[in-house]
């Protein structure tokens, strides 16, 4: 393939495949099978992400007990359902239903108590749940919840066919439903029909990934297939070249690195240790309760 693309008329070189990941099978919440595809391992790599876990069970063992109350703090979490229906609560009093095609986006801030099971006895449930991290300045904001309706998250057609859902960030002149200072993200899911291309500049210095969920795309002669992601080399390149030789569906994902230091315990992802254990004492003394939410 020829990976000097364009842009508008302006030639393009994509970014290289630095490493592929296929994830590690896990369960989490109440016996829920999915998979940890953006391990700790990954998190100074691909800064400002934290996860992502992949799901897609069309078992109904493997997802109905769902992710029953658990606590947040410091950074944000993007659920986006491809099939499937889940409900959210939390502990401002908040409730919403993701749909296929719809996304939630939580910022746990200073704290949140929340939980999302399954709306459904059967069939397929799929979708994604990526975190991303907040600046130091700002882990102790309020905390903030906004669902968006599958018709709410803005959508294109290119000439080709293909089809691009962009849930944060902008696409070809098109912004996405969420835009995020600091971190500054860009998350797209892409419909590549069979023999078609499609390139999407990226910023300078950002960290990106590609996470394929149907069929496979070729990035500069890699092969990325079905469940597997592809971290995308930070060599200089100003764009990604997706190219599809078969119907393929990928979600795209990049951001600016807040280059700060990581403290994670479980669901609490702050700077230092001495915030963690923090964390740890503000939750145990049910302070994650109380408080407004923002909800635009």
């Amino acid at each position: 393939m020829n990976v000097n693309q364009s842009i508008a008329g302006v030639p393009a070189r994509s970014r290289a495949v630095e490493n592929l990941v296929h994830g590690r099978d896990t369960t989490d919440g109440a016996g829920v099978r999915l998979t940890r595809v953006l391990t700790h391992d990954l998190q100074r790599r691909l800064d400002p992400f934290l996860m992502l876990d992949a799901f897609r069970n069309e078992n109904a063992d493997d997802y109905i007990g769902g992710f029953p109350d658990h606590p947040h703090r410091g950074f944000e979490t993007v659920t986006y359902m491809i099939a499937g229906r889940m409900r959210h609560h939390d502990s401002a009093g908040n409730a919403g239903l993701l749909e296929p095609g719809g996304a939630q986006w939580m910022t746990a801030g200073s704290g949140l108590i929340h939980s999302e099971l399954p709306e459904q006895q059967e069939g397929l449930m799929e979708g994604f749940q990526l975190w991303l991290n907040l600046p130091a300045a700002k882990k102790m904001q309020a905390p903030y919840y906004k669902d968006f309706a599958p018709a709410a998250i803005p959508e294109f057609t290119a000439d080709n066919g293909v089809h691009v859902r962009v849930i944060a960030g902008a696409s070809h002149g098109v912004a996405g439903a969420v835009q995020r200072p600091d971190t500054l993200p860009l998350y797209l899911d892409i419909h590549l029909p069979a023999g078609t291309q499609f390139v999407q500049p990226l910023a300078a210095g950002h960290n990106a990934f590609v996470y394929t969920y149907r069929g496979a795309v070729e990035v500069v002669g890699t092969q990325v297939v079905d469940r597997t992601m592809a971290i995308l080399a930070n060599d200089g390149a100003e764009a990604i070249v997706l190219q599809a030789e078969e119907a393929a569906r990928v979600i795209l994902v990049a951001g600016q690195p807040l280059n700060e230091p990581i403290a994670q315990y479980g669901p609490f992802v702050m700077n230092t240790e001495a915030e963690i254990r923090q964390a740890m004492r503000d939750y145990s003394a049910g302070l994650f309760s109380n408080g407004p939410v923002r909800k635009d």
